[in-house]
């Protein structure tokens, strides 16, 4: 409720900073009973936290898990309660990054709390990070860290959002951890004209016009669909009727057919198998009688493993036809490809171990993540083996997280919240002996 109230809120300008306020306060948590912590200014105010609970073994493996403290930008007019308010109502917290991700954050900081009380001391590292900036990439927060202060956050293994949500097939309930992540090839596309006065637009180069024709074709657009190893495996993993797990393994139809699902899992099929090309933003215009010569449109790549930024500008040149030779296009980290972590490891078997005690009989489900999470900084920068995972109680769907996160109405039970603490703990004291 706190982190939620401290209304930390990541717009992506460098000065939106602020996470110093949910530092100070996990700080406070963490501090004593065995709990080193230190603080890491990457920018004013934009702080993150490091505790530690040493090993006593150096060749035992290290364990990091990691959660943000930033959330993304809210409308709060469609809010059913204040999203910077925290409420608990009827055993639901309320509020702007319940789900993306305090809830996730908090019950590794309590967790981690609660083992060093109960003196826990393990033979591998336990590493905890509270990172900065996470929605807008990682600069300011784990990037930072992992450039800067890599002996402060370099760890063999790493868990961060998201998974764990119980989805029920025919074979018994699975849980889903993401070991892959999709690319985050953020870009700008640039349009020019000629600049003219408002009340004569006949015959006019009007900047804003040609925007409008490009951004209505990306959106009709539809990239190659890729039914690959990963999504194939999933499914098959449900254990799903053949004739419901057909249509999701072919190419033809496959759009349609995810068309009948429920709208927050139809979102996540159709994002695991495509790279992604979203207009977000539209800026354009100086004065309203001013015809606007530049126009620049914000897109939200998020790329297939594979994909980087030469098949990214064929799709958006075979979207826009005529209109590709008028844009240039620059993208912000054209590097930013996706990752991958192995789908087999000690620590996926251990987690799986301590989901048993809430889902008896679950079996792991490895999944690609349609966003991006700050595991990709460790696997880029240490060769971590990094996963997302967690766990939620049943009366928290797949559907629901996937249209919550970013989005109205952000909110957790508190089931989940106690479940996630004593995932966390059992897992650790599990993994690291």
């Amino acid at each position: 409720q706190q982190l939620n109230r401290n209304r930390y809120v990541n717009d992506g300008a460098v000065d939106s900073g602020e996470e110093l306020r949910n530092a100070d306060l996990l700080q406070t948590y963490l501090e004593g009973g065995g709990v080193d912590v230190q603080r890491f200014e990457s920018a004013p105010g934009r702080a993150s936290l490091v505790a530690r609970i040493e090993g006593s073994d150096p060749d035992a493996p290290s364990l990091c898990l990691m959660g943000h403290t930033d959330v993304v930008p809210v409308n709060e007019e469609r809010w059913t309660h204040d999203p910077f308010g925290g409420e608990l109502i009827d055993g639901v917290v309320w509020g702007r990054g319940a789900i993306d991700m305090f809830n996730v954050t908090a019950s590794m900081v309590v967790a981690a709390r609660r083992l060093a009380d109960n003196g826990f001391r393990p033979k591998g590292t336990l590493i905890i990070a509270a990172v900065a900036d996470e929605e807008a990439g990682g600069t300011y927060g784990a990037e930072h860290l992992a450039i800067n202060e890599p002996d402060a956050v370099r760890c063999d293994y790493l868990i961060t959002e998201s998974g764990g949500f119980p989805l029920p097939t025919p074979a018994g309930v699975r849980l889903p951890y993401l070991a892959e992540e999709k690319g985050p090839m953020w870009a700008t596309l640039r349009l020019t004209g000629t600049p003219g006065h408002g009340s004569m637009p006949f015959g006019s180069d009007n900047a804003l016009i040609k925007a409008a024709e490009v951004v209505s074709r990306l959106a009709a657009y539809r990239p190659p669909t890729r039914l690959d190893g990963a999504w194939r495996g999933f499914v098959e993993g449900l254990g799903i009727p053949e004739e419901l797990a057909g249509p999701l393994l072919q190419e033809d139809g496959f759009v349609d057919a995810i068309a009948m699902l429920p709208i927050g899992i139809a979102k996540m099929a159709y994002s695991c198998t495509h790279t992604t090309i979203t207009p977000t933003m539209l800026t354009a215009g100086s004065k309203l009688n001013i015809i606007p010569e530049d126009v620049e449109v914000g897109l939200d790549i998020r790329t297939l493993p594979g994909d980087g930024a030469d098949q990214v500008r064929e799709m958006i040149d075979t979207a826009l036809g005529d209109l590709a030779g008028e844009i240039t296009l620059h993208f912000h980290r054209p590097d930013d490809t996706a990752t991958a972590s192995p789908e087999q490891s000690p620590l996926v078997d251990a987690m799986g171990r301590a989901a048993q005690p809430f889902y008896e009989g679950a079996s792991l489900l490895p999944m690609r993540m349609v966003g991006t999470t700050d595991a990709r900084h460790f696997r880029r920068h240490f060769g971590t083996a990094a996963y997302g995972f967690g766990i939620f109680s049943a009366q928290t769907s797949l559907d629901q997280i996937a249209t919550m996160a970013h989005g109205d109405d952000e909110r957790i039970d508190v089931e989940s919240l106690e479940m996630g603490v004593q995932l966390w703990e059992g897992l650790v004291t599990d993994f690291l002996g």
